[in-house]
């Protein structure tokens, strides 16, 4: 070789905040993908259905089983606490609104993210190897809106059901633990509940539980169609979204949290 050819440098692997940019970048681009995709037409209602009725199935009783002991814990800890100031009365407003406003949203978006995201991310990291994605860009079809919008929306909509199942559990299990072990009083339990809550705080729950939904969906689709490669790539990816997913949703709700208590003013009992 002549001493005068020129040598390609070896590729210069990005910087890790470099390649922490870009998938922050490719996440949101996706996140926009789907928004606009939703709009378009034919909507794949069957594949909806099929979605929506996985992620019920796989998440409806996870999400019970962690409503109950996690009432009675904040039900429990917050009653302690209330007899401690001398404040029993409101011991019922402090354990509901804190499950409704803060612990269904987060219980709902987990398991839907723990139980769902992953078989979603699983699937499509599948799809992704064995280049059926990139067959379906080559016949003209579009991956997100053939496949990422109906599992987005399905996990939206058992979001924000569950989040109202979780919610009555985790309640009622809060109410029967402070009843019936700190020998609280059912109609001052209900009554500081009433006295303190208003609707907004259902509104801002629900809404919690919508966003996070779509997050959820989001990062699952976003790393199922971009595997490092392999299957080894695969398992990689699913066990990634649900560590991003998890740090958007603890993110998310404290933006929301401060933007409600800045917006809406407290009911005063």
């Amino acid at each position: 070789m002549s001493e005068n050819a020129a040598v390609v440098p070896p590729p210069v692997e990005p910087a890790p905040l470099g390649r922490a940019w870009a998938q922050a970048g490719g996440l949101l681009a996706l996140a926009l993908d789907v928004v606009a995709a939703v709009f378009r037409r034919p909507f794949q209602f069957r594949e909806f259905v099929g979605q929506f009725w996985f992620v019920a199935s796989v998440s409806i009783v996870p999400a019970v089983l962690v409503a109950i002991p996690f009432g009675a814990v904040i039900a429990l800890q917050l009653g302690s606490l209330t007899e401690q100031i001398g404040a029993q009365s409101f011991s019922g407003a402090a354990s509901v609104l804190a499950i409704v406003q803060q612990g269904s949203p987060l219980v709902t978006a987990l398991i839907v993210a723990g139980a769902a995201g992953t078989a979603i991310c699983a699937d499509l990291g599948a799809r992704s190897i064995r280049e059926e994605l990139d067959a379906m860009r080559v016949l003209g079809v579009s991956p997100i809106h053939r496949l990422v919008v109906p599992r987005v929306l399905a996990a939206m909509l058992v979001g924000l059901l569950l989040n109202g199942v979780v919610s009555v559990v985790g309640v009622a299990g809060g109410y029967f633990f402070n009843v019936v072990m700190q020998n609280g009083t059912p109609g001052s339990y209900l009554a500081g509940f009433v006295a303190l809550a208003q609707p907004a705080d259902l509104w801002i729950s629900e809404l919690k539980a919508v966003i996070f939904g779509f997050l959820a969906g989001v990062v699952a689709a976003y790393r199922g169609m971009n595997p490092a490669g392999g299957p080894k790539g695969v398992g990689d990816a699913v066990n990634q979204s649900v560590v991003i997913t998890f740090l958007l949703l603890f993110f998310v709700n404290a933006v929301l949290t401060v933007l409600y208590l800045q917006l809406v003013p407290p009911k005063v009992g």
